[in-house]
């Protein structure tokens, strides 16, 4: 059975999600990492979670995590942002409920704009790809080498590094076609059509890109990806939805299934 590693990145804001996470906290190579493993252990499809802004500790991501396992996947969620993430209370801000941002005045978007200016912009210089890119890098490196784990490189990889398949939803701050031309494994994409962080020219951007580069015509030749539009979903919709609301419940079932088919897929 050939076996592998995949990443599930993804962009969270408004409301923390009820319940208790029933993984545990390790070390691995002196990076605090929350651990979800399925009853029988088995470590041969491992799934590790990049989170944003609000760090490894969120509820949502760890219960996400939970699923997986539950799904037959061992995931891990690493503390990439060193203790230093950003504090949940500020998830409201940064995306509110789509209803919410809806009825704002123009004041209430400028205070709120300048805000996250205020908040965000010293941050992402402190965790900028430069900082960041080699902490999540030598981590994939050493699961890799947990045992249980398979060690084989992805095709293409000469170094023996990164992983076998991706997910990400609503991702953000993105520059395309820079960020998806080098993407040589299996990518699959969950995109809301109200997502304030990433425009609906932007998406179409991507899904250009993404066509081409299954004919070979842009980067690197990538046939499996897939991108899926999700209707009225705002930007961290697959983690952080309206859970009275039927539809971003659907929303929020649907991203979770998207990317643990993907990996079953992929990681089969």
């Amino acid at each position: 059975m050939s076996t592998g590693v995949g990443m599930s990145s993804c962009c969270l804001s408004g409301k923390i999600r009820e319940g208790k996470p029933k993984g545990t906290e390790k070390d691995i190579n002196g990076i605090p990492c929350y651990v979800a493993e399925p009853e029988n252990g088995d470590k041969t499809k491992t799934v590790v979670f990049l989170v944003d802004i609000f760090g490894w500790t969120l509820p949502n991501v760890r219960l996400l995590a939970d699923s997986y396992a539950a799904a037959g996947f061992t995931a891990y969620i690493p503390d990439v942002h060193s203790g230093d993430s950003i504090d949940e209370s500020f998830l409201q801000t940064v995306e509110p409920p789509l209803a919410q941002r809806e009825q704002q005045s123009v004041v209430d978007k400028t205070a709120s704009g300048a805000k996250i200016g205020a908040t965000l912009g010293p941050w992402l210089v402190s965790h900028r790809e430069a900082v960041a890119r080699p902490i999540i890098e030598n981590f994939i490196d050493k699961v890799r080498y947990i045992p249980g784990t398979n060690k084989k490189p992805f095709s293409g990889s000469s170094e023996g590094k990164g992983v076998n398949a991706a997910f990400a939803a609503h991702p953000s701050l993105v520059s395309i076609p820079a960020d998806f031309d080098p993407v040589a494994v299996p990518l699959s994409l969950a995109l809301g059509d109200k997502d304030s962080l990433l425009g609906e020219k932007e998406v179409g951007q991507i899904r250009e890109v993404m066509d081409a580069k299954k004919e070979g015509g842009q980067g690197e030749k990538l046939v499996q990806s897939e991108v899926r539009i999700y209707t009225d979903q705002i930007h961290g919709f697959a983690l952080r939805g309206d859970w009275g609301s039927e539809k971003d419940r659907e929303a929020m079932d649907e991203a979770e299934k998207q990317g643990i088919e993907w990996f079953k897929k992929h990681l089969a």
